[in-house]
């Protein structure tokens, strides 16, 4: 289903992106070496409820997960990208970080991820590879607006992940969002421009670049839902939720204040 919002909903879809921002923004700066993956769900939770939100991923299980998901926010570290199952592992010095959420408010939903290094270590390749998928995010976000197509907004974050020197995995991208968390269209992170849904005001969409360092493969972790690359190298993921306007693409995801 692809969903349009209307107006009211999409003031309410700016309030949700603003608190999916704003917690991804907390869980940051409190995200140490020492702190535990389990510790960051807590906080997570904490904060959704303490908003009056419901988390979309408690009870989240789409058939490429094992079962409800069972916790309120995605954790990869180093090697995970995508789906990464809060476990009790304490951050060490240099680990690159990835959080994801999504969050439904009034009946609207929103999804963010960011990357970023813990500690004091920064390895340039990693420190490289984040600004790849932020580039990206924002290549795709230029491209997004009424008449554009979803092969344009592809094309725009391939292009910058390409030109970086990326394999590019299509199985897992961006997606519609509304009043679900997942929705059609898919936005594959690579793509023909031109092709594809044409994008009108009231869609909203969460757009996701990933990489893996030097592979395109993915492998599924003993846990049933984190996705790692398929060599153990390092991953990187950046997602804003946007919606198309008469104007162009307004990001929701930005914290209070941005």
């Amino acid at each position: 289903m692809i969903e349009i919002l209307n107006p009211s909903e999409l003031t309410r879809a700016k309030v949700t992106g603003a608190l999916v921002a704003d917690i991804l923004h907390t869980l940051k700066s409190r995200s140490a070496v020492g702190t535990n993956l389990l510790e960051i769900d807590r906080w997570a939770q904490a904060m959704i409820l303490e908003a009056g939100a419901d988390s979309c991923y408690v009870d989240y299980a789409p058939s490429f997960g094992r079962g409800p998901f069972g916790h309120y926010i995605c954790t990869g570290v180093n090697d995970a990208v995508l789906h990464g199952l809060p476990r009790d592992y304490a951050l060490a010095d240099g680990d690159l970080l990835t959080l994801d959420l999504a969050v439904s408010k009034d009946g609207v939903a929103a999804d963010a991820a960011i990357s970023f290094i813990v500690g004091e270590s920064k390895p340039a390749e990693s420190v490289a590879m984040i600004d790849a998928t932020e580039r990206a995010l924002s290549a795709g976000i230029a491209a997004a607006g009424p008449g554009a197509r979803i092969g344009d907004i592809s094309h725009a974050i391939g292009s910058v992940l390409g030109e970086a020197g990326y394999p590019i995995n299509t199985e897992f991208g961006g997606h519609g969002i509304g009043s679900t968390m997942h929705q059609d269209p898919h936005v594959p992170n690579n793509g023909r421009p031109g092709r594809g849904f044409k994008l009108r005001p009231g869609l909203m969409l969460a757009l996701e670049p990933w990489v893996m360092l030097d592979t395109a493969r993915l492998v599924t972790d003993a846990d049933g839902w984190t996705l790692r690359s398929a060599t153990g190298c390092r991953t990187a993921h950046s997602e804003h939720t946007i919606a198309i306007t008469d104007d162009g693409a307004e990001i929701l995801t930005l914290p209070t204040g941005n």
